[in-house]
This record gives structure tokens, sequence and C-alpha cells, in this order.
């Protein structure tokens, strides 16, 4: 199964880390993200630092649907968790299927997006700036597809790329977004 090697960092100045965005990779993708993340009625699921989502992506021109499995962390600087995904024809379906087997549905929210895909030293990246309605604060996202092996080096290229953008080592954060949803809910 692929790492997604990833770091996630608030973002200071918005409006000028995107316009640094764009002109270094060109126009991003707006986007709306409505994640379900489910776990097992006992929370032992989520309690065991694994995910499952169902994220519908809402953008200008198609919405599209991704069934989502991410292990425990396998870097706790950094966050980064094995992963593996699939696009799903049928969301319900999906909901269906997941709850069938047992899930419930922890916790939904919605996450506003700007994806900008791009190459940087021969990998693939994707950079998202990212607001949650329910979280104060901006944030942005870098990752990469890494395996065991090179994982050190792939998060070094995210770091000199996040680096390029002003963003420092002090601005990152390993806080997911659903631990500060749930801080967040009465």
């Amino acid at each position: 199964m692929a790492i997604e090697a990833e770091l996630k960092a608030v973002v200071r100045d918005p409006e000028t880390l995107l316009r640094l965005l764009e002109d270094q990779y060109g126009a991003g993708r707006a986007e709306v993200y409505r994640d379900t993340y489910y776990d097992a009625p006992d929370g032992a699921f989520m309690g065991a630092d694994r995910e499952l989502r169902i994220r519908t992506v809402h953008g200008p021109e198609h919405t599209r649907t991704v069934l989502t499995y991410k292990g425990a962390r396998v870097d706790e600087a950094s966050g980064s968790k094995p992963e593996a995904e699939t696009m799903v024809e049928d969301a319900e379906a999906a909901h269906e299927i997941v709850r069938a087997l047992g899930f419930v549905p922890r916790i939904r929210f919605e996450k506003r997006c700007r994806n900008y895909d791009f190459t940087e030293d021969g990998r693939r990246f994707l950079a998202t700036l990212v607001r949650v309605p329910e979280i104060d604060g901006t944030f942005i996202e870098l990752e990469t597809a890494a395996s065991t092996d090179d994982l050190a080096q792939a998060l070094a290229v995210v770091r000199s790329v996040l680096a390029s953008l002003g963003i420092t080592d002090a601005d990152l954060t390993t806080e997911q977004y659903t631990d500060a949803v749930f801080a967040a809910r009465p």
C-alpha cells in the first residue's frame, strides 16, 4: 500500500500564499469536500489511528466520490499514513455497504479547498489550500505518494516545496481535522 507523504501547516497569510500558488502552479481548482468518517461502534477503529472515509467532491464541472482507507501513522512527525483509495460510482451505495459491514458514521464535515497538481523533483504533488467552516484559520496540505523505503526523501521534497511557499517548520501541525471539528462542536 502506498504511503501518503503529507505535511499540513497553518497558513499565516492566505492571500500571499494563494498568489504564490497561482504564480508557480497556475489556476487551482475550487472544490468542496463533504467527508464522512466511519468507525467501529465502540470507537476501536479510529482509536487505533485508522480511518475509513467516504468523500464526495463537488467541483465546478463534476462531482466524484472516493472511498479511502488509511492505516495507522508510519511517521509520527508528519502523520503520514498508508493509504488506499478508489472512486465509487454510487455514493449512497458506498455508504450503505460500509454501514452494512458494521461501521457507523463518526463525524461529517465540509472542507472548502483550492487544489493544485504539479510535478517537482520527479514526483506528482497535490497542494490543497483548505478552510473548514467550523475551524478558525486556513491550512495548506502538501502530499505525494511514497513507499516505506523513500518516505524520508519524499517528506524532504515536501518540506522543500513548502519552504519555497514561505511555510516554515513552525507552521506545521499534525492535528487532524476530525479532532479539531470534534473539539469545535458542542
